[in-house]
């Protein structure tokens, strides 16, 4: 199992509206997209600033090809309907992980 992990620092200012978007838009378009099986999304507790809230949004691959053709395919016009959204109001940065132990 693969985690494509996003991890968002958005501004407080819209930050519940951006979490509507991500609940009713963003995610379930990364999903649709049929290259992750899941997602969960965690928000970040002991990096909070003053002006701004991070979350770790993470999708749950079943092999690297589809977090490529993820990345590939369908994350430039996802992402970039973020960005168009939320301008510069967000810092984003992502990490891939694989696992090594499952209970």
């Amino acid at each position: 199992m693969l985690l494509y992990n996003v991890t968002i620092a958005i501004d407080k200012v819209v930050e519940p509206e951006w979490l509507i978007w991500m609940r009713d838009q963003h995610i379930p378009a990364v999903l649709a997209t049929g290259y992750f099986k899941d997602c969960k999304m965690y928000k970040v507790l002991h990096d909070e600033g003053e002006d701004n809230t991070s979350y770790s949004v993470q999708f749950f691959a079943t092999n690297i090809e589809a977090v490529v053709a993820y990345l590939d395919n369908a994350a430039p016009a996802i992402m970039e309907a973020l960005r168009a959204k939320f301008k510069n109001r967000h810092v984003v940065f992502q990490t891939l992980l694989e696992e090594v132990i499952s209970n």
